[in-house]
């Protein structure tokens, strides 16, 4: 059976952008379509209405690109138990509340029973100083947290 992993908006972004002249961004926009082509199949990939809604926003042209990108990946349910959870996040004060869309996305992959949060957002969900302090939050609320990591982390062997 493929690992269930959630892909957080950032993804489908980097990958249907026009390449960045910034060394970095660029670099992460090679590495998402590197693992778009060799690794995506490996996984059973997840979305939210969050995801669609930060798609949608923006350049319309931009928005439909990643929209076509998003359309055949199942939408995982915001219910009151994602609710909860993401209000836990914040009440933490883990993720500023400026960044409620990013606890959010961590508790819809949590509650699911993600295996993977894919994301390039290394400010409030891939960032080694929070993980551990969302775990405990997570633990505390009785859920699992995913492993949350970039597409260069799940490039494989």
């Amino acid at each position: 059976m493929k690992p269930k992993l959630y892909m957080e908006t950032t993804v489908p972004s980097y990958l249907t952008a026009r390449p960045s002249r910034d060394l970095i961004v660029a670099g992460h926009q090679q590495l998402t379509w590197e693992w778009w082509q060799k690794r995506k199949a490996s996984f059973n990939i997840y979305i939210s209405q969050f995801v669609l809604d930060e798609a949608n926003a923006g350049d319309p042209k931009a928005a439909k690109e990643r929209l076509n990108i998003l359309a055949d990946f199942e939408l995982l349910d915001i219910d009151e138990a994602v609710r909860d959870l993401a209000s836990a996040i914040l009440k933490s004060g883990v993720i500023p509340l400026k960044a409620a869309t990013d606890a959010a996305h961590i508790a819809v992959a949590t509650v699911h029973g993600m295996q993977f949060l894919m994301t390039w957002n290394c400010t409030h969900i891939a960032n080694a100083e929070i993980t551990e302090a969302v775990k405990k939050v997570c633990a505390e609320h009785g859920f699992v947290c995913p492993v949350i990591c970039t597409p260069e982390e799940l490039m494989g062997g």
